[in-house]
């Protein structure tokens, strides 16, 4: 399994926690200000975290497609 493959399957799994956060709390499974925290923190780092990996990428992809743009510092000529 390549890197970008093993990093997609990781950014899947991370949101499917994070909607399995969601879900759970909307059903109602939330009993006590606790546990609600408790839930808003994971939720807050998977999120968090899969936004990372996607910053990374979207580097990584910057870096790879060469797009700075170098602009001529000579003076102009007419």
């Amino acid at each position: 399994m390549d890197e970008i493959a093993l990093i997609s399957k990781i950014q899947r799994m991370l949101k499917e926690s994070y909607q399995q956060i969601g879900d759970a709390m909307i059903a109602g499974t939330v009993d006590n200000m606790e546990k609600y925290k408790y839930m808003m923190g994971q939720a807050h780092a998977y999120y968090k975290t899969s936004q990372d990996i996607s910053a990374l990428l979207k580097k990584k992809e910057q870096h790879e497609q060469g797009t700075v743009i170098k602009f001529d510092t000579g003076e102009l000529k007419e």
